[in-house]
């Protein structure tokens, strides 16, 4: 069986945590969490990109001393 996932996970673990969360949260739910999940790795890469300035703008890092 070939590894489809990071962390080694093979489809039928894939398939079984997807049936859990399917179960917990309803059909309904699912929907919103993944929108919100959405936004808040858009927002972490959003930080992540003001935190490192630009070499080519000199900046404190990058740029001339």
């Amino acid at each position: 069986m070939t590894k489809l996932l990071l962390f080694g996970l093979g489809m039928q673990e894939v398939l079984v945590i997807a049936l859990i969360v399917l179960l917990l949260f309803g059909g309904k739910k699912i929907p919103e969490l993944m929108k919100g999940l959405g936004k808040g790795v858009k927002s972490f890469k959003d930080g992540m990109n003001e935190a490192s300035p630009d070499p080519s703008e000199g900046g404190e890092k990058g740029g001339e001393q």
